[in-house]
């Protein structure tokens, strides 16, 4: 139920041509289970960790995470991808870049970044690997596997009645922010 809503705000936010959301699997195709995030915006800033974005994580749980805005901005084009004046900062692009290297199996010494560098380019790569991949599993895993390891979320089907029981156990039960039930009816720390 939190990630369908978390995922659902994010589309509100950014729209379906910003918001890309994929899972990860290893080369025999079974899925991977990350525990670790990282965020990278803009090529700007980034923030890596273990922590989730919730005040739980935040303040009850053994979580651990910090955040990087490099001061060198880096050289390569586009030197700013979100046109705010803010530049790319070499940390955050190579984070990005290499983590794309590795989850769409390209080459590790930087030679195919071309696909990866401009943000259109990079997210209609990402697109291509996931729906090559996304055949491949689809025609039974015949052929060669294409290069790649990322297939495009598909979000769980929640029904009315799913929905129905679900929402109050996710606010109430699931403790989404730790603190005790007693506090968070009366809106209280």
């Amino acid at each position: 139920m939190g990630r369908r809503r978390a995922i659902d705000l994010c589309l509100r936010a950014g729209g379906q041509d910003r918001v890309h959301v994929f899972d990860v699997e290893n080369r025999a195709g079974t899925p991977v289970y990350v525990h670790s995030k990282v965020c990278v915006v803009d090529d700007v800033w980034a923030s890596i960790g273990s922590d989730n974005f919730n005040r739980r994580s935040w303040t009850h749980d053994s979580e651990l995470s910090t955040a990087v805005l490099d001061a060198t901005h880096d050289p390569r084009e586009p030197r700013d991808p979100a046109g705010t004046g803010d530049c790319a900062r070499t940390f955050a692009r190579d984070l990005r870049l290499e983590l794309a290297r590795e989850h769409l199996d390209l080459a590790q010494d930087g030679s195919d970044d071309e696909l990866l560098i401009d943000p259109e380019r990079f997210v209609a790569t990402l697109e291509a690997r996931a729906a090559s991949l996304a055949e491949w599993h689809e025609n039974g895993r015949r052929g060669a596997r294409p290069p790649g390891r990322l297939q495009r979320h598909r979000p769980e089907k929640l029904g009315r009645l799913t929905r129905l029981w679900a929402t109050p156990v996710y606010r109430l039960l699931v403790d989404p922010d730790g603190r005790p039930l007693k506090l968070r009816l009366q809106k209280s720390f």
